[in-house]
């Protein structure tokens, strides 16, 4: 009976995507992170969250120790990565969080996905905020989340989740993708912050977005669009340089002031850059309270093959289940022969 108990099993892992989909988990053994959970949201449509995210997720349980859990944005039959779907089960994960990542852009949850979201807000939780999350919501003014959209003009909670949680809402691009990369120059002031500790020569391939955050932002790198795809590009004419890594803290529902780092960077490519990837475990680090364990020789290195593709609307590796990335050493993420 044993053997025919686990073929059924294996039979049910592959057709369903209640059982093959979410979550994705990776439990670190060792390290300052250790006994520390953290939950990833990847879910955009574009800068291919569904391959930065569980990059970081590897490094930060493989080498620190850290439990992470990575969820998708998925097709609701199939079980497989649909960026910017919609659909994010697994969310309840967040009960148990330590800090929340999250990389979303344009998202209406269904009620049971959202509320774990609200709840965590609500007990004040870190969180690290990546590119699009300035407009990580877009809401229906009918529905019980709506303060959350990135547009929401309500008082209570003006310009949503972006705004009020990670320190700005969507404002625009200021450099064109794939033709204008970026700089982050460290502000001079901030050089001894946790957070850029080890951090040199800081550029990622996204272009630039325009930002002014909330004044109780303390803005740690500024972002400077260049003319070219290279570091060491010229400065883009016109192009002035505007906040582009900073951290604040929110007061919560419940009394508590949670950490936020955000960035409005962190496409898949970004994170070739040592500098970036950096910043961006460090920044983990600090935002669930291990700023002292922070040194300038963090490991940071890949763990797995990484193969980001180019980012773009609907450039995303098809056919891709979660469970497919569970081993450290399986690709991020597996090409299927699809055509990009």
């Amino acid at each position: 009976m044993a053997p025919i108990r686990c073929l059924v099993l294996l039979i049910l892992f592959c057709i369903s995507p209640s059982l093959s989909a979410n979550p994705l988990v990776y439990e670190g053994e060792s390290g300052v992170g250790h006994g520390k959970h953290i939950v990833f949201l990847a879910g955009d449509h574009e800068y291919r969250s569904e391959e930065s995210l569980p990059a970081m997720a590897r490094i930060l349980a493989k080498r620190h120790g850290f439990k992470c859990t990575v969820l998708f944005s998925l097709d609701k039959k199939s079980g497989e990565i649909v960026p910017g779907s919609s659909y994010m089960p697994g969310t309840e994960a967040l009960e148990s969080a330590d800090l929340m990542v999250v990389f979303l852009r344009f998202q209406d949850f269904p009620q049971e996905q959202m509320q774990p979201v609200v709840d965590y807000l609500k007990r004040g939780g870190p969180v690290v905020g990546m590119r699009t999350s300035t407009h990580a919501f877009n809401i229906p003014a009918k529905s019980e989340f709506a303060r959350f959209s990135y547009n929401y003009e309500g008082e209570d909670f003006k310009l949503g989740f972006g705004r009020q949680i990670l320190g700005e809402t969507w404002a625009g691009h200021y450099g064109k993708n794939h033709v204008m990369s970026t700089r982050l120059d460290i502000v001079p002031a901030e050089k001894d912050h946790p957070i850029l500790r080890g951090v040199q020569n800081a550029w990622v391939q996204s272009g630039g977005y325009w930002t002014e955050p909330r004044e109780d932002c303390e803005v740690l790198a500024m972002a400077q669009p260049l003319a070219g795809m290279k570091p060491d590009s010229p400065v883009a004419e016109g192009k002035k340089p505007c906040p582009g890594v900073w951290v604040r803290h929110y007061q919560s529902e419940s009394g508590k002031q949670g950490r936020v780092f955000t960035t409005t960077y962190g496409a898949s490519e970004d994170l070739l850059n040592d500098g970036f990837r950096r910043m961006m475990i460090n920044g983990c680090l600090w935002g669930v309270g291990l700023e002292d364990e922070i040194t300038p020789d963090l490991a940071i290195g890949f763990v797995g093959p990484y193969q980001p593709v180019t980012f773009r609307f609907g450039g995303y590796r098809k056919g891709v289940k979660p469970a497919e990335l569970q081993d450290w050493d399986s690709p991020i993420l597996p090409d299927h022969g699809q055509s990009p």
